[in-house]
């Protein structure tokens, strides 16, 4: 039997609204919010590979840390799932009687903070350091992956907001101290054999 914290003390009436209009919404838009909450995950996949590829192309720095973004989202879903087996919040869908479009996660399984905002905002944040660009389109479905857990009803919105504090923050700690690394240990790296991944051929 687990002891949980119930965070629907915190904003729990937010999450209902938020459920609740998910409820009266057209149907097409559900599904579009359900697919985005299930799978897209694998759209920041595309833009990390993205980011390398071109990374290649411009410098042996850049590409260094293009090739540091899936260890840097890895460090930071370590700290947030650390932090869930602290706080171990029950899911609002289990504290709270309402209709969610994602089936209820098990008992056990905490809700606080969101590991799939966590990972989003710790991609687009370290993505930012690599590509302007790719980092901007990152932060937007950061945010969209965020809110869409809150529409499925698998989170409360503190949820989703500590998750992405907890994804940034980590990713610009690592990202800070990367960008410390010298010049020469980045094209010392090349004659490795990791040169393949940091330069184009």
């Amino acid at each position: 039997m687990f002891l949980a914290f119930d965070g629907s003390s915190i904003d729990g009436s937010a999450y209902t609204d938020v459920v609740g209009l998910a409820q009266r919404s057209p149907a097409w838009l559900d599904d579009v919010i359900s697919a985005w909450s299930t799978y897209g995950l694998a759209v920041f996949v595309v833009l990390i590979v993205a980011a390398w590829w071109r990374a290649r192309r411009q410098s042996t720095s850049v590409a260094v840390r293009a090739l540091a973004v899936p260890a840097i989202v890895l460090v930071a879903y370590g700290a947030d799932y650390v932090i869930k087996l602290i706080v171990r919040e029950d899911r609002p869908c289990q504290s709270l009687r309402v209709s969610t479009l994602e089936a209820c996660p098990a008992q056990g399984d905490w809700s606080f903070p969101s590991n799939h905002a966590a990972l989003a905002a710790a991609t687009a944040v370290a993505l930012y350091f690599v590509s302007r660009r790719l980092g901007a389109v990152a932060l937007v479905a950061a945010a969209a992956m965020a809110a869409s857990r809150v529409w499925v009803g698998v989170h409360y919105p503190h949820d989703v907001v500590a998750g992405v504090a907890v994804g940034a923050l980590v990713a610009l700690a690592l990202v800070i101290l990367l960008r410390r690394m010298p010049e020469t240990m980045a094209v010392r790296l090349t004659a490795t054999r990791l040169r393949p991944l940091l330069v184009a051929s």
